[in-house]
């Protein structure tokens, strides 16, 4: 009984009604469509779940070692990307000049397509580890700044007012008040930006790249409806990739910001 209020009380019941709801649509219509409809190549359409499953654990080793490359460099990207971004958003909240003079490049550059930017980075780089760290990287940049700059500026006046009023140094200000209110936009930006960045890692190993669960899938896409459940099974591990980055920035927020309202048992004060 406890379990069962526990599960109806949270988030886990609905999610797997939700789950096992989707899973039996799926199967259903893969086989109206192989069946019923008798649709010419109906398995590349919607192949059945429990197929997609099976080749899933038959190549778990291969799915697994090219996925982990694939999330790798994607993680450098991050990473160097997030950085970047902290320090622009720090620089931009300093000085208005700098804001007025770096921001609208930073705006600029993200109305240049990924998917006609990929092909020119590695066309220059001709490294296809450092092309996906560079366009995880540039997938990231912009959002953390953007969400960070928001944050360091989302302080309180009167609590500015008051580091003031104390001559508190800037670093002081910065490191007691401004970085800790900057924090949810921060986590906003990074939960934002780290599926984009694995899907910028995927869609430079589409480019002709030797590892990554993008290669892989680019291959069976070739070699056509005997090979379906192989992309398919590219297509879940890279939604996979995706999920799991997000899962891990919701997990660090939850440890570096634990006082978010979203975070506390019934989501009221500290």
């Amino acid at each position: 009984m406890k379990l069962n209020r526990a599960l109806m009380r949270g988030r886990t019941l609905p999610l797997l009604i939700w789950i096992c709801g989707l899973l039996v649509l799926w199967e259903a219509v893969s086989w109206w469509l192989l069946h019923v409809a008798k649709t010419p190549l109906a398995q590349s359409k919607l192949p059945y779940v429990h197929e997609v499953a099976l080749t899933l654990w038959q190549y778990s080793g291969t799915l697994l070692r090219e996925g982990g490359a694939t999330f790798g460099n994607a993680g450098v990207g991050f990473l160097i990307g997030a950085l970047s971004g902290v320090l622009l958003a720090v620089l931009m909240s300093l000085s208005r000049m700098i804001e007025q003079l770096a921001f609208p490049y930073a705006v600029a550059s993200q109305m240049i397509p990924i998917l006609g930017l990929a092909p020119i980075i590695y066309g220059i780089v001709r490294d296809e580890q450092m092309s996906r760290i560079i366009i995880s990287g540039y997938i990231t940049f912009f959002p953390v700044a953007l969400n960070m700059l928001r944050g360091l500026r989302s302080v309180d006046p009167s609590a500015l007012e008051l580091m003031h009023s104390y001559a508190a140094k800037p670093w002081a200000v910065y490191w007691k008040l401004r970085f800790p209110a900057a924090l949810p936009g921060l986590f906003s930006g990074l939960k934002i930006a780290a599926p984009l960045a694995v899907t910028g890692a995927i869609l430079v190993e589409l480019m002709g790249a030797q590892r990554g669960i993008g290669v892989i899938m680019l291959r069976n896409l070739y070699y056509g409806p005997s090979h379906t459940y192989m992309f398919w099974s590219t297509v879940l591990v890279g939604a996979l990739l995706g999920m799991t980055s997000y899962w891990l920035m919701s997990l660090v927020e939850r440890l570096v910001a634990p006082w978010q309202p979203e975070f506390r048992p019934q989501g009221g004060s500290r």
